[in-house]
């Protein structure tokens, strides 16, 4: 089926350019000045900004649903609430769990794929754990850590169907630099977070093949001018994508700007690490195993206050980022788009509206506020 995306300013390299987009089957067959034709589906984008679709790749849930207790119905609602959002890709992000229930998140997400969907794709699993420091362990269980085991992580590919993406290890925990290569073989990003590695540590587990760091700046060894740690190493080295989360809690503006100028526009991945009480009041809720209060939109463990993910969205990632940066969205977008599906290896289908890619639309107003969402060529609703 085709459609035509009438009269937007579509982000195309770079910049807007005023025109048209014919989608065909969800796939983006054309951008240009005027379409003709037949297309069965008109869409009138009424002179409005149109951006590629935002990807997030840690997000632990949102509208009531922790991930670690999601059914394949749960899932969905994610979906549904994430394309509001602007949302059209996400990897589920499991807390460090027992095996057995990570197993069962890894089914939950195989139902989901076999059914019909309305709002964002759910691309695939994002593993925080479980091989992680206890010194840096932030929401994660420390009696559920361990020392690097690849035969486990083979066992949840398999599981998956090879939907395993993503997964987030401490590099100086036994065992995981030697299979960080290993990791890479079976299809899985690897990145580095929850540590307290020493510079010379952290360099090493990005030479054997880590390509991003978790959430920057939180639950890891911070900067000191005598001992970079793993801070310094990931802000230094042209290999590391570093994910930020902008909700101005985790990180300073001032921090998101630093940032920003030492890795450059291509290297920054706007993350939200949200948990279930996105989009709902403060209150009780739950992260994996975790009793979580929420207050003024900051979530802190129960137990001991620690921050315990975010409350934060998509679209108002966008926007902080703007206000905290003053750069144009022509330059902020990547952070959402482009650098996310290149981390996880999905840029030849999604991050930049272009031809041959799927029509996943987000249609912004002026100060930046999601309008509509389109998935696969498809409003969301």
């Amino acid at each position: 089926m085709k459609t035509l995306f009438r009269n937007g300013r579509f982000y195309v390299n770079g910049t807007f350019v005023l025109g048209d987009l014919l989608a065909e089957d969800g796939v983006i067959r054309e951008i240009s000045e005027v379409q003709g034709g037949d297309a069965a589906v008109v869409y009138d984008m009424e002179g409005k900004l149109v951006v590629p679709g935002f990807i997030d790749i840690h997000t632990h849930g949102a509208a009531g649903v922790d991930v670690n207790k999601a059914t394949a119905e749960d899932y969905e609602t994610i979906c549904r609430f994430f394309a509001a959002q602007g949302t059209t890709a996400w990897l589920g992000s499991v807390l460090t769990d027992t095996k057995e229930q990570i197993l069962w998140c890894i089914e939950e997400y195989k139902k989901w794929k076999t059914r019909e969907h309305q709002g964002a794709e759910l691309l695939g699993i994002h593993l925080e754990g479980p091989f992680l420091s206890p010194e840096y362990k932030g929401a994660m269980p420390e009696h559920l850590l361990r020392k690097g085991d690849l035969e486990l992580i083979k066992e949840y590919q398999k599981a998956a169907e090879g939907d395993v993406k993503y997964i987030t290890l401490s590099p100086e925990i036994e065992g995981n630099i030697s299979i960080i290569p290993e990791l890479k073989k079976l299809g899985i990003q690897v990145a580095i977070g929850h540590s307290g590695a020493d510079y010379d540590t952290a360099c090493a587990a990005i030479e054997a093949g880590a390509r991003g760091a978790t959430h920057t700046g939180n639950a890891m060894k911070l900067l000191h001018q005598h001992f970079p740690a793993i801070w310094g190493a990931v802000l230094e080295s042209d290999k590391v994508f570093c994910e930020i989360i902008c909700d101005g809690r985790h990180l300073h503006p001032g921090t998101v700007r630093l940032i920003i100028k030492t890795k450059g526009l291509d290297q920054v991945v706007a993350v939200t690490d949200s948990i279930m009480a996105a989009g709902l009041p403060d209150g009780n809720y739950k992260l994996g195993v975790n009793d979580v209060i929420v207050e003024n939109g900051d979530a802190r463990l129960a137990s001991g206050g620690s921050r315990a993910g975010s409350t934060l969205t998509m679209g108002a990632a966008l926007k902080n980022l703007l206000e905290y940066t003053g750069r144009p969205l022509r330059e902020v977008l990547r952070f959402l788009t482009e650098n996310p599906a290149r981390l996880i290896g999905v840029y030849d289908r999604m991050g930049s509206i272009e031809a041959g890619k799927e029509a996943n639309l987000v249609v912004l107003d002026e100060a930046c506020k999601v309008l509509k969402t389109y998935v696969h060529g498809r409003e969301c609703r």
